[in-house]
């Protein structure tokens, strides 16, 4: 099992270099090819009758302006990838989230950031990490602010029993198996039998495909701030997880532990759901 093709998403207005180096470098160690992705849109002006012509010509003007831009993203993403790795470029004149969701049946992986956690902002012009995870049906790698090689040395596993997690853990394997140490921890508010049984069981499957993982337990009522205690003080290079939320109103809402870890912008997240 590896990734044969990952999808990098690009932000229109960048910046660019951090997210594609980062990206290359993980595409290299995987043999993987590279397909670079942009997308943007301009909102469509509000006018009344009178206005409407000149209001229909300004949001044309602003999709102008986003094609030319496309160009020199393009350019960019030529440069940093030539001779470095395999590489593919996509641009869509669409929502980025959208977008990005749609381009990625190309793909095993996508690589992305998210500097401002959850809350991205401008949905026109930046893909919005929680809607990505949850819809695209692909593993999303959400790379640290400002890093432009991807160390995968220590891995913490956020383990808990649920169809999200047992996602994440196989689709991690390949980042697992070059791990130097992987730890699967579980906090729970009754660390029962049951509980270990299942860390047991994610161990096992882990050993089969060749990844020695170590387990933590940890009993305590507050699993966000001792999962997140655990992972600060283990110094890892990555943290896997599966990302919990549903759709209401059409609003994809997180739960406190997925919404804290998209936020936490200085880790490297690899996520599933």
């Amino acid at each position: 099992m590896s990734y044969k093709s990952i999808l990098v998403n690009i932000d229109i207005d960048g910046p660019i270099a951090p997210i594609v180096k980062a990206a290359i470098h993980f595409a290299r160690r995987h043999k993987a090819k590279l397909i670079g992705h942009c997308a943007a849109d301009a909102p469509m002006i509000m006018a009344g009758p009178e206005g409407g012509a000149l209001a229909a010509e300004a949001w044309r003007l602003m999709r102008d302006d986003i094609t030319k831009k496309f160009g020199e993203v393009h350019a960019e993403f030529d440069r940093l990838t030539a001779g470095a790795v395999k590489a593919e470029w996509r641009a869509n004149l669409s929502s980025p989230t959208p977008g990005l969701v749609e381009a990625s049946r190309s793909a095993d992986l996508i690589i992305m950031a998210a500097s401002k956690g959850v809350a991205t902002g401008d949905s026109y012009r930046l893909a919005d990490p929680a809607g990505v995870v949850l819809r695209a049906g692909r593993p999303v790698f959400v790379v640290g602010d400002k890093i432009e090689r991807i160390r995968t040395k220590k891995v913490v596993v956020a383990w808990k029993d649920t169809r999200e997690a047992r996602r994440a853990v196989a689709d991690a394997v390949p980042l697992l198996f070059e791990a130097e140490e992987v730890i699967v921890v579980s906090v729970a508010a009754e660390a029962d039998q049951w509980i270990q049984e299942g860390l047991n069981d994610v161990i096992a499957f882990l050993a089969a495909h060749g990844v020695k993982a170590a387990s933590n337990l940890i009993d305590s009522p507050d699993d966000h701030i001792e999962l997140f205690n655990f992972i600060d003080a283990s110094n890892a290079d990555l943290v896997v997880s599966g990302a919990y939320g549903h759709s209401r109103l059409r609003e994809w809402v997180f739960g406190g532990v997925t919404r804290s870890l998209l936020d936490e912008s200085r880790l490297n997240r690899f996520m599933s759901s």
